[in-house]
């Protein structure tokens, strides 16, 4: 995972003494639910910019939120942050000798952004790497996104589970990160598919994988090929979604989970550790894939990098839409 640096690489070091018992201590406390007796402590002060963290102290729950301020994809900016939640999640449950202490059951992934979990990869960055013949930077991008999905898919090789909460579309690496969770929680309307046929490419950073253990390698094939976009029930009858929520009931879908877990925490875990046991996914399958994934990207061609270039810029005005003004040009 990536190192943490500056104010961020203090305040975990912070977080990791405070240990078990001091982590709901650390934070201001904000009431983030509809639920007037619960309170969850938000990390305020770790001076993210494209993301929000939020600690629910009862069911030992760390939340991240992902805010972009660009497009509702995954930057390089926000892969970092995501790297820096994963480490101090990390830190301080290592602090922790007995597992019944960790601070830490469950690590959520969420989007602050209405109607998206997150639309992929950073499609000008590809343009502008192959348009240049940049292969180094497009294959330190490349395993940026392959560190977080292999760190997620292993539970950050901890005692916990971790969650997609999906409340809107998950796209290209959007789907790739959100099935990278032990569990996807999604609401009814949220839409998944893997477009990056459209332009001549494939999803390279754990699609093949992921979705070949979760249904069979045909099927993922299938959907890889394809294009198209599924409805979280179609994705729920393959065994891919395991909750769909009503519209606007995500979040409680999400503590309903919580409170399910707590009364079957040990066959939870026990079931967790055999999936990753009989069925495990490996760091080097996912490199050799992001390696074919570069040099597929490499050989696109002009027609192939506009087509891009047009779902560029559909992202960007539908963030427009989103903010009421167009910021996509913003650093």
């Amino acid at each position: 995972m990536t190192a943490i640096t500056g104010a961020s690489r203090i305040q975990a070091e912070r977080i990791a003494r405070c240990g078990s018992n001091g982590l709901a201590g650390c934070f201001a406390t904000r009431n983030e639910s509809n639920d007037p007796s619960r309170t969850t402590q938000t990390f305020d002060d770790l001076n993210f910019r494209e993301l929000s963290v939020e600690y629910d102290r009862d069911e030992k729950a760390l939340i991240y939120h992902a805010h972009p301020r660009r497009r509702p994809c995954f930057t390089a900016e926000l892969l970092e942050e995501i790297g820096q939640v994963f480490d101090i999640v990390h830190n301080v449950c290592r602090c922790c000798e007995d597992e019944r202490d960790l601070p830490v059951r469950f690590l959520v992934a969420a989007s602050r952004i209405e109607g998206i979990f997150n639309l992929g990869g950073d499609l000008d960055l590809f343009a502008i790497a192959i348009r240049t013949r940049d292969e180094k930077a497009l294959k330190h991008y490349a395993r940026l996104c392959i560190d977080r999905v292999y760190s997620n898919a292993i539970d950050l090789g901890l005692p916990i589970v971790t969650i997609s909460l999906v409340q809107g579309d998950a796209l290209g690496g959007g789907f790739e990160a959100a099935i990278s969770s032990d569990v996807v929680i999604a609401e009814r309307s949220a839409k998944f598919g893997l477009p990056e046929v459209l332009f001549n490419l494939f999803p390279g950073m754990g699609a093949y994988s992921l979705l070949g253990r979760l249904v069979t390698p045909a099927i993922a094939e299938r959907m890889i090929l394809s294009g198209r976009i599924y409805s979280a029930e179609e994705l729920y009858d393959l065994g891919v979604v395991d909750v769909v929520a009503d519209d606007g009931q995500g979040r409680q879908a999400l503590f309903g989970y919580f409170r399910r877990a707590r009364r079957q925490a040990n066959a939870l875990r026990a079931v967790h550790q055999i999936k990753h046991r009989v069925n495990p996914i490996s760091y080097s399958e996912l490199s050799d894939v992001v390696d074919l994934w570069v040099r597929t990207a490499m050989q696109l061609g002009e027609t192939d990098l506009r087509r891009m270039e047009r779902v560029a810029a559909a992202q960007n005005r539908r963030m427009a839409r989103y903010y009421g003004v167009d910021r996509s040009a913003e650093g």
